[in-house]
This record gives structure tokens, sequence and C-alpha cells, in this order.
């Protein structure tokens, strides 16, 4: 009944979507099954997007022309710039979005994506014909053949819902699971193993008392995540928090018996960094209190979510504890929170592009592989859809390196180091992170999203126009000079040091608080110079700012990358037998010969290897 496609993609969640519009916009044929088409792109958990290291992520899609950031944009309710006090290269975009809009902009992009077709079934196993994958079978009987398959299954293989005593089968709640993919992938070799995570419950917002809460409003001048001319944000909804109190954890408590998690009949691992409020309450017994977010679903529902009470306590607990915080004395909910069980494959199982090593043409993404978080997800996604088509057509795979993109560092760290907890991205996991702005992804990765035939031509002629624009006002303020006269009463009244001789406006910069519109207030040349410029984007000032700012710092981020990128020159051939090299530690012989690097950069960065190995390593290869 079906043809055959070039790749099916199994599951429409943030990596499924993100990978159907790839490989389809390359060129590809592609079909994206997925059990219903309704929920393409779901936000299962808090309705946002971007986050510290995630926003940088999104934006490092758009720029290579993935579609969450438009999308995340068209249905945006509330955007903030978090870490604003600290350096940029900590500054991270996050959205609130309205979750049934993000989901329906998510199936308008991919609808108007030609070479792209829906099926809604049930993918139940693989079409495997003398080891060489075919395509999928499904469960009303289809064999769809293609030539190659990206899983991106979320917490849908074997999922298991608890709540409290209850347990139900189902990837989320009130949607059935998939089952028979996991033992196949097994049979041939897969290594699987069991991975949890949660959500909290949802409130009915005419029940809250506002007045008790504090109130989180957007930036007054809102940003966006997409390069794009997506619709500026006119109006914005307000979040709020919440506080727990030792009555709220003495509730709490009551169910710990109850617990799924306490009670061992969870086995997986939760996220550390995003632990259920039973969770917290164990672990951080000496505290008190504990910050909630109270957060809006939309524009137009009364649903809000309560970001971080996730729980799997029974549903009664749930209930009386919310209503010992104060501004829900009264609080319906619309359903209780729960905890997630599912099934997910160690990432060292992958190769650089996502395909996995034990089937050719098979790909994962997602939290198939060990991961958490939506933006993390859509990462995977994009590059998995990239490097399918890009295979299929005989074309060299597209990896990013860890000073290229936080996708980079996302990538590798999943298939060199593996997961023992769900992986959520952090500035923290990347030491380029100063490389890797938020602001500047356009710059990094744009060129090659466009080389690859990904990003358009507008999308690269945009990035090659501020490009100039930057090295013009750079070079402006290299230039310029301001006379002690013009600026002195300016410093004098913000306790700065006074100019004695005139000095280059770019020395001016470098001053800790002190911004090109601080000097254009000051210096009639640098005003001039930006009212000539009227339709100087204020992404061009603010990039300039930035590169003036941390010169030294990027320079030297630069050459310790370089330093560093030797090693990711020196391939390891794949028929080196490391049992052999005795010079190398029992432990490192073990982990290299499992994860199989493929260069010595890869292989440094390992757990368990050490410079010394390295060295060993360096010899035998002759260098």
């Amino acid at each position: 009944m079906l043809p055959a496609y070039d790749i099916i993609v199994v599951g429409a969640g943030h990596a499924g979507c993100e990978a159907a519009a790839a490989a389809a916009n390359l060129g590809s044929s592609v079909l994206l099954v997925t059990m219903n088409m309704t929920n393409m792109a779901q936000m299962s958990c808090n309705p946002a997007m971007g986050g510290i290291a995630k926003g940088q992520i999104i934006r490092e899609i758009d720029a290579m022309g993935g579609v969450s950031g438009i999308v995340t944009d068209k249905s945006m309710i509330q955007f903030r710039m978090l870490n604003k006090s600290k350096g940029p290269a900590m500054w991270s975009p996050r959205s609130q979005n309205d979750r049934m809009l993000f989901s329906h902009e998510w199936r308008k992009q991919l609808e108007n994506i030609p070479d792209l077709d829906f099926f809604q079934d049930t993918a139940t196993q693989l079409w495997m014909e003398n080891n060489t994958l075919r395509g999928i079978k499904t469960g009303m009987g289809h064999r769809i053949e293609s030539k190659s398959v990206i899983l991106t299954n979320g917490t849908f293989l074997n999922g298991m819902i608890h709540i409290g005593k209850k347990t139900i089968s189902g990837g989320r709640i009130g949607e059935e699971p998939s089952v028979g993919l996991t033992e196949q992938l097994n049979a041939l070799g897969f290594k699987s193993s069991r991975m949890k995570t949660g959500t909290p419950v949802r409130i009915d917002g005419r029940t809250i008392d506002f007045s008790k809460l504090e109130e989180q409003k957007g930036d007054k001048n809102p940003g966006k995540f997409s390069f794009q001319g997506t619709p500026p944000l006119k109006k914005q909804r307000s979040c709020y928090l919440a506080f727990t109190n030792p009555k709220v954890h003495e509730t709490l408590r009551l169910g710990f018996s109850d617990s799924p998690m306490f009670a061992g009949r969870i086995s997986g691992i939760g996220p550390r960094y995003c632990p259920s409020i039973e969770d917290k309450i164990d672990r951080f017994s000496h505290k008190d209190s504990h910050q909630l977010f109270v957060e809006p679903e939309g524009w137009d529902t009364i649903e809000y979510y309560l970001n971080g009470f996730s729980s799997s306590l029974p549903d009664h607990i749930q209930v009386k504890a919310l209503r010992n915080i104060p501004g829900f004395e009264n609080a319906k909910i619309f359903r209780p929170g729960y905890a997630i069980e599912y099934d997910y494959f160690p990432p060292e199982q992958l190769t650089y592009t996502l395909e996995t090593k034990i089937a050719g043409n098979l790909y994962f993404a997602g939290q198939i592989n060990g991961t958490t978080g939506y933006e993390e997800a859509a990462a995977q996604g994009l590059m998995a859809g990239i490097n399918a088509h890009r295979k299929i057509h005989a074309l060299p795979q597209v990896i990013l390196s860890r000073s290229q993109a936080y996708i980079g560092v996302l990538i590798d760290d999943l298939i060199t180091k593996g997961v023992d907890e769900p992986y959520r991205m952090f500035t923290s996991r990347a030491e380029h992170r100063i490389l890797l702005r938020q602001d500047n992804a356009d710059l990094r990765l744009t060129p090659l999203g466009h080389s690859i035939g990904l990003a358009s031509p507008d999308r690269f002629n945009k990035v090659t126009f501020k490009k100039q624009s930057i090295k013009e006002l750079h070079s402006f303020f290299q230039k310029t000079s301001i006379h002690p006269d013009e600026i002195n009463n300016y410093l004098h009244n913000t306790g700065r040091a006074l100019l004695s001789q005139k000095v280059r406006l770019a020395s001016l910069l470098v001053r800790p608080g002190i911004g090109i519109h601080d000097l254009s207030r000051n210096s009639t040349t640098l005003k001039n110079y930006l009212d000539h410029h009227t339709g100087l984007d204020p992404e061009v000032i603010e990039e300039a700012e930035i590169q003036i700012k941390y010169e030294t710092y990027i320079k030297k981020e630069q050459e310790m990358a370089l330093k560093l990128s030797r090693l990711e020159d020196i391939a390891i051939p794949s028929s080196i037998d490391y049992s052999k090299l005795r010079s190398i530690s029992f432990e490192a012989r073990e982990k290299l010969s499992r994860i199989q690097p493929v260069t010595l950069g890869q292989a440094s960065r390992i757990s368990g290897v050490s410079p010394s190995d390295i060295s060993v390593l360096i010899v035998y290869l002759g260098r």
C-alpha cells in the first residue's frame, strides 16, 4: 500500500520532527510514522523552550536551518534572557510557550515540506533481511521499505507510568507504549537499560490565589530564538513563584511508603538535576522550603504547570500537599503528576553521526539515547536527519566539533562518555563556551548549514551581511578616538577613572559596565556613525560589543581549541586491537575496545583513559 522511502522516521516528538524536516528539506523522500498525529512535538513536560545552555542549542538548530527556533517564536507567550548579570557566554534565552499552539505550528511546518509524508501507526519491528535493514513493520501489518530508519521513540519503549501503587502501561498518560522494538534490538546485539522521568500536577488556574504568589514578568524588550524574520512578541503572560514549607514536606512524607521510587518498583535512573519533589525533600531534608515555578500552558487556557513539583506519589497525597502551599489552598487539579519508566540504549553504541554501530543505516535520536529535554532531543534529530540523508546519497558525514557547537559537545559526550543518568546540557559541559555563545550561533553554523543545502540562500546572505557590518563597526571602534572633554563628565558621574588624553573607543568599551550606547551619548563621532547607519541591526551592535569587550579571552579560547583539535586530526584505525597494547592500563584497553574511538581526541575524553595511555597510542600510531 505504501511506497518505498529513502528514510523512515519513527516517532513525532522533538527529535523525530527535526529529523524528518531536515532529511526532507535536503531532498530525501521521508515518511514520519507516529502513533498520534495530533500530538506532534508535544510538550509532554513543561511548556517552555531554552534555558541554561538549552537556549544556545535551539539557536544552533535554527542557524543550521532547523525548525525548532521558528516554531518556538511563533508559539511564545513569554521571553526571558537568563544570566544577563553574568558574561555573554552564560546568557541563555528561555521562553514560555502555548503548548497546543507549539504542536500546531510544528505540524504546519512539516505539512509544508513537499517530500515529507505521514502515517499514523505503531512501528513494532525493524524489517531486517540477512542482517540488512529493509524498513519497518507496523502494528497494522504493513511492511514499509526504506534505505534508512531513524528511531526517536522518546519515553514510549515499554513505557510504564507510576502513580503511587498504581502502574499503567503507557508512553505518556493516556497513550499506549511501544512494545517489541527493544526486544528485537536486544536480539540483534544491542544493550538496553531503563530510565525514568516525571511530571507534576496540572492545575486549574481559576483555583489559584495569585495574590499570594510572586509575579515573574518577561523581558521588557523580548528577544527571539530564530535568526529568521519571525514576529516579535507584542504581549506576554506572566509566570509566578511559589514556595513549599515544612507542612507541605510533612504531608508528602505521608506517601513515602506508597512511593514507587522508595519502594523499589522503579528500577530506572532518574534525572539528577530535575528530581521529583519527594526526592528533593528526601535528599535535602535540611531545607524547609523549595522554589516552585507556576507556568501558564498557553494564551487562552486556565491550565497551569507547577514546575518543580513532579511526583509519583499517590494522587490524594499530591493534592493534599499542594493545598498546603500558599496560594493553592483551594486548588483543583486536571491530572496528577506521575513518573514514567522506559527503555533506552546506552549511546556508546552509536557513531558520531548517530548511526548505530551494529546495524547500518539505523539511527537513534532523542531520549532513546539517554538524554532528557526537548532541546537535546531536537538537536540529535537534526543531526541524525542530516547524516541519514547524506549517507544514502553518498555524501560526506556532518560532525560538529566541541569547539564549534553545543550540539557537538552533546553528541561527543553521549558516544564517548555514555550516560549513567538522563543527560542534560549545561554551559559547564562545554570547555569552549566563550566561543559557543547564543548570540553568534548563526555566524558559527549558518555557513555550514548553507553548504550542505539546509540553510537557505536568504539565511546565508543575511549572515554574510551581518558579518560585514560587525567587521565595519569593530574597525570603527579600533580606529576612532574620543577626547577627554567628551567623556570625562560621564566617567566622573559614574565613578570611573577619568581620561588624561585621547583614547580609542575600543579601549573605553572594554571597561566593565560601559556599552556602545553609553559611548554614543557622549561621542559625537560615534553618534553620527550610528545615525548614518540607521538600519544597523541591534544584533550587530551587540555582537560587535561582545567581540571587542572579550577579544582577549576569545583569542585565547580559539588558540586552545586549535591545540586540542590537533588530536582530533589523528585518526585511529578501526582495525586496532587494544588488547595487544599491554603498556595501556586494563581499564583503558577495555573502554577503548568497547567505545572504539575514531580519533585520539575522542580517546582522550573517555573516562578511565589517562594521558599516559594516550602517549602510548601516539607512539603506536607512529606519531
